[in-house]
């Protein structure tokens, strides 16, 4: 009786940081809205389109953060079945592979000046891919230290309502950020040109 009152107290402590990340991901979602129109705007009075043709580094790292984010199901889906060996392995993945997504994004950046495509340049098309990918990157910064704190409390003797409300966090964010890559890498793909 008691256990399951603290349970409910967790709970109910937990719900206003669960509205406050969902209002960051809608945040975060208008922000990157305004950049797709700012893009479309300035492209489409211009005519001026990216034209390039991106590096296939962001395709590769399309497929890891997808990866991830199947891996961070399983980790979830091991938590909810008190598997906290299986949740730690599957995290230890989500998180590798969200670097590995940085770095690959990074080796894209090193591509870009490559081809002669810089920040600031006379082409502002060119300069969103910087400003979509970097905001970006800021997100996955970010949902890493979300993917590092639940991967801290499967480690420690943290009550099982906690466990499973950081691993829903982590959750609801990293997909947030893989839904927003996708349709960036998307947009970028229509839009090279």
């Amino acid at each position: 009786m008691i256990m399951a009152q603290i349970q409910q107290e967790d709970k109910l402590d937990l719900a206003p940081k669960k509205f406050n990340m969902w209002l960051f991901i809608f945040t975060s979602f208008m922000f990157f809205a305004a950049l797709t129109s700012g893009f479309i705007v300035y492209s489409g009075g211009s005519g001026k389109g990216i034209k390039i043709i991106l590096p296939h580094a962001f395709m590769y790292s399309t497929a890891v953060i997808i990866i991830s984010s199947v891996t961070l199901f399983i980790a979830s889906r091991a938590a909810k079945q008190l598997q906290f060996e299986k949740q730690r392995l599957f995290l230890w993945l989500t998180a590798i592979l969200g670097i590995a997504f940085l770095a690959i994004q990074i080796y894209a950046w090193v591509l870009l000046v490559n081809m002669k495509v810089y920040l600031v340049n006379s082409n502002a098309s060119q300069s969103f891919i910087y400003m979509f990918t970097g905001m970006h990157l800021l997100h996955v910064i970010a949902g890493l230290g979300l993917l590092f704190r639940a991967l801290s409390g499967s480690y420690k003797n943290i009550p099982q309502v906690k466990n499973l409300f950081r691993m829903e966090f982590a959750g609801i964010f990293w997909h947030f950020i893989d839904i927003i890559w996708i349709y960036l890498y998307v947009f970028l793909l229509l839009n090279q040109y």
